[in-house]
Protein backbone atom coordinates (compact mmCIF):
# COMPACT_ATOMS: atom_id res chain seq x y z
CA UNK A 1 0.00 0.00 0.00
CA UNK A 2 2.85 2.40 0.73
CA UNK A 3 4.21 1.85 -2.79
CA UNK A 4 0.84 2.94 -4.21
CA UNK A 5 0.86 6.07 -2.03
CA UNK A 6 4.42 6.83 -3.15
CA UNK A 7 3.35 6.57 -6.79
CA UNK A 8 0.41 8.91 -6.18
CA UNK A 9 2.68 11.51 -4.52
CA UNK A 10 5.15 11.20 -7.40
CA UNK A 11 2.33 11.59 -9.93
CA UNK A 12 1.04 14.73 -8.18
CA UNK A 13 4.58 16.20 -8.11
CA UNK A 14 5.08 15.39 -11.79
CA UNK A 15 1.77 16.81 -12.96
CA UNK A 16 2.24 19.96 -10.84
CA UNK A 17 5.72 20.47 -12.26
CA UNK A 18 4.58 19.79 -15.82
CA UNK A 19 1.74 22.32 -15.47
CA UNK A 20 4.19 24.93 -14.17
CA UNK A 21 6.58 24.26 -17.05
CA UNK A 22 3.75 24.43 -19.59
CA UNK A 23 2.46 27.66 -18.08
CA UNK A 24 5.76 29.44 -18.70
CA UNK A 25 5.67 28.96 -22.48
CA UNK A 26 2.99 31.63 -23.11
CA UNK A 27 4.06 33.73 -20.11
CA UNK A 28 5.27 37.17 -21.12
CA UNK A 29 7.93 37.96 -18.54
CA UNK A 30 10.98 35.84 -19.30
CA UNK A 31 13.14 38.96 -19.17
CA UNK A 32 12.13 42.41 -17.99
CA UNK A 33 13.61 45.89 -18.06
CA UNK A 34 12.12 49.21 -17.15
CA UNK A 35 13.09 52.76 -17.95
CA UNK A 36 11.99 55.01 -15.13
CA UNK A 37 11.61 58.68 -15.69
CA UNK A 38 8.69 60.89 -14.98
CA UNK A 39 5.26 59.30 -14.81
CA UNK A 40 4.74 60.03 -18.49
CA UNK A 41 7.97 58.47 -19.77
CA UNK A 42 8.05 55.27 -17.71
CA UNK A 43 8.20 52.18 -19.90
CA UNK A 44 8.57 48.49 -19.23
CA UNK A 45 10.27 46.27 -21.79
CA UNK A 46 9.71 42.54 -21.63
CA UNK A 47 10.35 39.55 -23.81
CA UNK A 48 9.78 35.80 -24.00
CA UNK A 49 10.59 33.06 -26.51
CA UNK A 50 8.04 34.29 -29.05
CA UNK A 51 7.89 38.11 -28.95
CA UNK A 52 9.22 41.31 -27.47
CA UNK A 53 7.00 44.06 -26.09
CA UNK A 54 6.98 47.46 -24.46
CA UNK A 55 4.32 48.78 -22.10
CA UNK A 56 4.10 52.50 -21.34
CA UNK A 57 2.89 54.14 -18.13
CA UNK A 58 -0.70 54.27 -19.41
CA UNK A 59 -0.76 50.47 -19.75
CA UNK A 60 -0.71 50.36 -23.53
CA UNK A 61 1.40 47.50 -24.85
CA UNK A 62 3.07 47.33 -28.23
CA UNK A 63 4.28 43.84 -29.13
CA UNK A 64 6.32 42.56 -32.01
CA UNK A 65 6.58 38.86 -32.83
CA UNK A 66 10.02 37.64 -33.78
CA UNK A 67 9.98 37.99 -37.59
CA UNK A 68 11.86 34.89 -38.69
CA UNK A 69 12.85 31.72 -36.93
CA UNK A 70 16.11 31.55 -38.87
CA UNK A 71 17.06 35.10 -37.90
CA UNK A 72 16.71 34.43 -34.16
CA UNK A 73 19.62 34.20 -31.79
CA UNK A 74 20.77 30.61 -31.36
CA UNK A 75 20.01 30.54 -27.64
CA UNK A 76 16.34 31.38 -28.28
CA UNK A 77 16.08 28.62 -30.90
CA UNK A 78 17.68 26.14 -28.50
CA UNK A 79 15.38 27.23 -25.66
CA UNK A 80 12.32 26.85 -27.88
CA UNK A 81 13.36 23.34 -28.90
CA UNK A 82 14.12 22.28 -25.35
CA UNK A 83 10.82 23.65 -24.05
CA UNK A 84 8.76 21.92 -26.74
CA UNK A 85 10.63 18.66 -26.08
CA UNK A 86 10.01 19.13 -22.37
CA UNK A 87 6.26 19.59 -22.81
CA UNK A 88 6.03 16.53 -25.08
CA UNK A 89 8.07 14.37 -22.69
CA UNK A 90 5.83 15.44 -19.81
CA UNK A 91 2.69 14.53 -21.75
CA UNK A 92 3.96 11.07 -22.62
CA UNK A 93 5.29 10.60 -19.09
CA UNK A 94 1.86 11.43 -17.64
CA UNK A 95 0.17 9.02 -20.03
CA UNK A 96 2.58 6.20 -19.16
CA UNK A 97 2.22 6.94 -15.45
CA UNK A 98 -1.57 6.75 -15.62
CA UNK A 99 -1.35 3.37 -17.33
CA UNK A 100 1.46 2.01 -15.16
CA UNK A 101 0.47 3.08 -11.66
CA UNK A 102 -0.73 0.38 -9.28
CA UNK A 103 -3.93 2.26 -8.49
CA UNK A 104 -5.20 2.09 -12.10
CA UNK A 105 -6.95 -0.92 -13.63
CA UNK A 106 -5.32 -0.69 -17.07
CA UNK A 107 -1.83 -1.63 -18.13
CA UNK A 108 -1.66 -5.42 -17.86
CA UNK A 109 0.43 -7.46 -15.44
CA UNK A 110 2.33 -6.09 -12.47
CA UNK A 111 5.69 -6.38 -14.24
CA UNK A 112 4.36 -4.49 -17.28
CA UNK A 113 2.88 -1.79 -15.06
CA UNK A 114 6.20 -1.51 -13.19
CA UNK A 115 8.10 -1.06 -16.45
CA UNK A 116 5.64 1.60 -17.62
CA UNK A 117 5.95 3.44 -14.30
CA UNK A 118 9.75 3.35 -14.54
CA UNK A 119 9.58 4.59 -18.13
CA UNK A 120 7.29 7.44 -17.08
CA UNK A 121 9.78 8.35 -14.35
CA UNK A 122 12.52 8.60 -16.96
CA UNK A 123 10.26 10.75 -19.15
CA UNK A 124 9.65 13.13 -16.27
CA UNK A 125 13.34 13.30 -15.36
CA UNK A 126 14.15 14.15 -19.00
CA UNK A 127 11.25 16.64 -19.01
CA UNK A 128 12.70 18.40 -15.98
CA UNK A 129 16.25 18.36 -17.34
CA UNK A 130 15.20 19.78 -20.74
CA UNK A 131 13.22 22.62 -19.18
CA UNK A 132 15.87 23.28 -16.52
CA UNK A 133 18.49 23.56 -19.27
CA UNK A 134 16.30 25.95 -21.28
CA UNK A 135 15.61 28.25 -18.31
CA UNK A 136 19.25 28.21 -17.22
CA UNK A 137 20.54 28.94 -20.74
CA UNK A 138 18.12 31.86 -21.08
CA UNK A 139 19.04 33.18 -17.62
CA UNK A 140 22.76 32.82 -18.36
CA UNK A 141 22.38 34.98 -21.46
CA UNK A 142 20.48 37.66 -19.51
CA UNK A 143 22.97 37.76 -16.63
CA UNK A 144 26.06 37.69 -18.86
CA UNK A 145 24.73 40.67 -20.83
CA UNK A 146 23.71 42.46 -17.63
CA UNK A 147 27.13 42.18 -16.02
CA UNK A 148 29.16 42.74 -19.20
CA UNK A 149 30.65 46.27 -19.02
CA UNK A 150 31.13 46.28 -22.80
CA UNK A 151 27.46 45.51 -23.55
CA UNK A 152 25.82 48.88 -24.24
CA UNK A 153 22.36 47.82 -25.42
CA UNK A 154 19.42 47.72 -23.07
CA UNK A 155 20.02 45.43 -20.12
CA UNK A 156 17.33 43.07 -18.85
CA UNK A 157 16.71 41.23 -15.59
CA UNK A 158 15.32 37.76 -14.92
CA UNK A 159 11.55 37.55 -15.27
CA UNK A 160 9.01 35.65 -13.19
CA UNK A 161 8.59 32.90 -15.80
CA UNK A 162 12.14 31.68 -15.20
CA UNK A 163 11.57 31.25 -11.47
CA UNK A 164 8.25 29.47 -12.01
CA UNK A 165 9.92 27.23 -14.59
CA UNK A 166 12.82 26.35 -12.32
CA UNK A 167 10.35 25.33 -9.62
CA UNK A 168 8.39 23.21 -12.10
CA UNK A 169 11.57 21.57 -13.37
CA UNK A 170 12.62 20.62 -9.86
CA UNK A 171 9.17 19.14 -9.19
CA UNK A 172 9.36 17.06 -12.39
CA UNK A 173 12.84 15.76 -11.61
CA UNK A 174 11.85 14.97 -8.01
CA UNK A 175 8.68 13.16 -9.05
CA UNK A 176 10.51 11.22 -11.74
CA UNK A 177 13.17 10.12 -9.25
CA UNK A 178 10.46 9.02 -6.82
CA UNK A 179 8.84 6.95 -9.60
CA UNK A 180 12.17 5.29 -10.37
CA UNK A 181 12.93 4.68 -6.69
CA UNK A 182 9.46 3.24 -6.08
CA UNK A 183 10.13 0.84 -8.92
CA UNK A 184 13.36 -0.37 -7.33
CA UNK A 185 11.68 -0.57 -3.92
CA UNK A 186 8.87 -2.67 -5.39
CA UNK A 187 11.34 -5.10 -6.98
CA UNK A 188 13.09 -5.62 -3.62
CA UNK A 189 9.79 -6.53 -1.93
CA UNK A 190 8.98 -9.22 -4.52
Amino acid sequence: MSNMATEIVAFILNISGWILVCSTLPTDYWKVSSVDGTVITTATFWSNLWKTCVTDSTGVSNCKDFPSMLALDVYIQVCRGLMIASVCLGFFGATLALIGMKCTRIGGSESTKARLTGLSGLHFILNGLCSLTAYSLYAHRITSEFFDPLFFAQKFELGAALFIGWAGSVLCISGGLIFCLSLSEGSRQV
